[in-house]
């Protein structure tokens, strides 16, 4: 299962964003996002060269609640060039405007909530907004599992793989091993740490942002790999295919 390293905290990108993807490249991480708030659109194109540079594939995660804020960040998205576009609900208009790009887009499914976001939806929802999304030509879905009001985190997760053959990523509050262990075999694709390992929560006495990092690594089978370059694009699923040791 994919670890996408989020670039966030409390759903802003964080100010020294360049920084901090510098500190940890030599972890070999493959999958990495961040939000279009938090820092000017300079430093996000800085931000995504600096992926690029690494053979990452690129995550945008869109936050706004209103719809004209979302297509915003739909645009910035776009002219960006990013690999994935996540979040957001109103799916034809950001289909539309992804037309024609190689941006591949993973809405939300359910009912996004409030701030910090809860998720309303059970897994009947869940399945047809899964449903939903690939006969309208999304990549998959992005499901805020472990945020759910309604049900249990495994079973909207089990609901949408049932639904849907595209993928299927888990964001927010994922913390633990056990969490990530039952996300893979619930049938998820990837899922997200953001918050977690900028506040050391996922393993509180490992030290810094680098120890957070590859106990989550590790937790998802992706040993690190100290040094070297990503591997080849499978532009199949828009991923990396296993390099050396890692596929982060």
């Amino acid at each position: 299962m994919d670890f996408v390293f989020m670039l966030t905290r409390d759903d802003r990108t964080v100010t020294d964003c360049l920084h901090v993807l510098d500190s940890v490249r030599d972890l070999g991480i493959t999958h990495i996002g961040f939000k279009d708030v938090g820092v000017d659109p300079a430093t996000l194109h800085r931000l995504h060269a600096q992926i690029r540079e690494l053979g990452a594939a690129s995550y945008l995660e869109v936050v706004s609640t209103t719809r004209e804020q979302a297509l915003d960040s739909v645009r910035a998205a776009v002219d960006l060039g990013v690999d994935w576009l996540m979040g957001g609900t109103w799916v034809d208009e950001t289909l539309d405007l992804l037309a024609g790009t190689p941006v591949r887009y993973l809405p939300f499914v359910g009912e996004p909530i409030g701030h910090p976001t809860r998720l309303a939806g059970d897994p009947a929802r869940i399945a047809a907004d899964c449903r939903r999304a690939e006969a309208a030509g999304c990549a998959g879905v992005d499901l805020l599992a472990h945020r759910a009001t309604e049900a249990a985190p495994l079973d909207l997760v089990r609901a949408a793989r049932a639904a849907t053959t595209g993928r299927i990523v888990v964001a927010g509050s994922v913390t633990t091993d056990a969490q990530i262990h039952a996300l893979a075999e619930a049938g998820a694709d990837a899922f997200t740490v953001g918050s977690a390992a900028f506040a050391g929560t996922v393993r509180p006495a490992a030290g810094g942002l680098a120890a957070q990092l590859t106990a989550v690594l590790a937790a998802a089978g992706r040993p690190t790999r100290r040094g070297g370059g990503a591997g080849p694009r499978d532009e199949r699923a828009g991923q990396l295919r296993d390099p050396l040791t890692l596929e982060g």
